[in-house]
């Protein structure tokens, strides 16, 4: 694959509905680049007219439940980009919908690459800086370097907010002005699709508009979802939590004694292991190795920077299966990657992103207040 291009800045203000008709419209070709992907995922998995619908009207409802501003968002940023309303919907589902494809048993779904990530947080204690870093490496299908974006969201009732996404979607790893940062991880388990929830993308995108880390940590730990899921959280004043999530329960991990947090895609807590059965290794072996090796790296040296946080997510260890894994051949002539690394520093408002690490050093690095600017690692 070629040296790929930055990742597109897109600045929003204004209505719920103005922000998203913007967003539509800076990011039109490339939200267009993520409904045609995401369409074809539920062809491809079986699912006819009626059925998508159905399953597009569920969701619709469950967002509406939880917060109707989404939907006035998601129907901007569809008239923008002169996309149907569903699709953008489908867009911001579409974890849940793979997840309920693998949970029936659907065979097309092994089709699909596996939704890596290794995610790490570093305490004010091991930084450089003094200031929390918090990372992450996506790991999806490598044709989304061409779907993704950073987007920052000048926000009239809360704070505002940065935030790496697919194109069409409201949030995904990020960060916002009252030092709260998000990543996330896939979790698999056997309570997967008991119960039908919030999609996940929209608890993060609940998490960046929060004032106060306790609320935070309550959208996490408390909201109903449909699948399993890992979502990291950073407060900026000092303190780390990673949250396994399951439908129904939340475990905590804390940071550990040499004040970091690392997580793969495999279930960490011993009462998480006691209560479920971790389904996702199939699709993520890989994991046992990629966490250990990332807390390894950063454990080589006292004081960290964002840079040691860099050459950790750089790791090729493993080859086609490492932490930084380059495109490679999956299932159906799928490319799978590592799709992004994502870098932050909330308590300065930056977050530097780089698409496909494994072939690329160039960063840009994104502000909450500043313009992107790019650099070299």
């Amino acid at each position: 694959m070629q040296t790929p291009q930055q990742f597109p800045f897109v600045s929003v203000s204004g209505t719920p509905f103005e922000r998203g008709q913007q967003y539509g419209q800076q990011a039109a070709d490339r939200v267009r680049g993520s409904t045609r992907l995401y369409g074809q995922t539920l062809v491809n998995l079986g699912y006819s007219d009626r059925a998508r619908a159905q399953l597009i009207g569920y969701f619709e409802k469950q967002i509406e439940d939880f917060a109707p501003h989404y939907l006035d968002e998601m129907r901007g940023i569809a008239k923008g980009a002169n996309v149907p309303f569903e699709d953008i919907v489908m867009v911001n589902a579409r974890t849940e919908v793979l997840a309920k494809a693998r949970a029936e048993k659907v065979k097309a779904v092994d089709a699909e690459p596996g939704d890596g990530c290794t995610g790490a947080l570093i305490l004010p204690e091991r930084s450089a800086t003094g200031n929390l870093l918090h990372g992450q490496n996506w790991d999806w299908r490598a044709e989304c370097v061409e779907t993704s974006i950073v987007l920052r969201v000048r926000n009239d009732n809360g704070p505002d907010f940065l935030t790496f996404v697919e194109a069409g979607g409201l949030a995904r790893s990020g960060m916002n002005s009252a030092g709260v940062s998000i990543t996330a991880n896939y979790l698999e388990s056997d309570r997967d699709f008991t119960q039908l929830g919030v999609p996940l993308s929209l608890i993060r995108r609940k998490v960046l508009e929060q004032s106060h880390f306790s609320l935070a940590m309550k959208a996490v730990a408390t909201t109903p979802k449909s699948c399993s899921n890992n979502i990291m959280l950073g407060m900026a004043e000092g303190f780390g939590i990673d949250f396994e999530c399951t439908t129904n329960e939340a475990f905590p991990i804390y940071p550990g004694d040499d004040q970091l947090i690392v997580h793969a895609n495999h279930w960490m807590s011993p009462v998480a292991l006691g209560k479920l059965v971790d389904l996702g290794l199939a699709n993520s072996p890989d994991s046992h190795y990629r966490d250990w090796r990332v807390r390894k790296l950063l454990n080589q040296k006292d004081k960290l920077g964002r840079q040691d946080l860099k050459d950790a997510f750089f790791d090729s260890f493993g080859g086609q299966y490492a932490v930084c894994r380059p495109p490679r051949l999956g299932s159906n002539d799928n490319l799978s990657a590592t799709v992004a690394m994502v870098i932050m520093e909330p308590a300065v408002g930056e977050m530097d992103v780089t698409p496909l690490p494994a072939l690329n050093k160039v960063f840009t690095r994104y502000s909450l207040s500043a313009e992107p600017q790019q650099f070299a690692a």
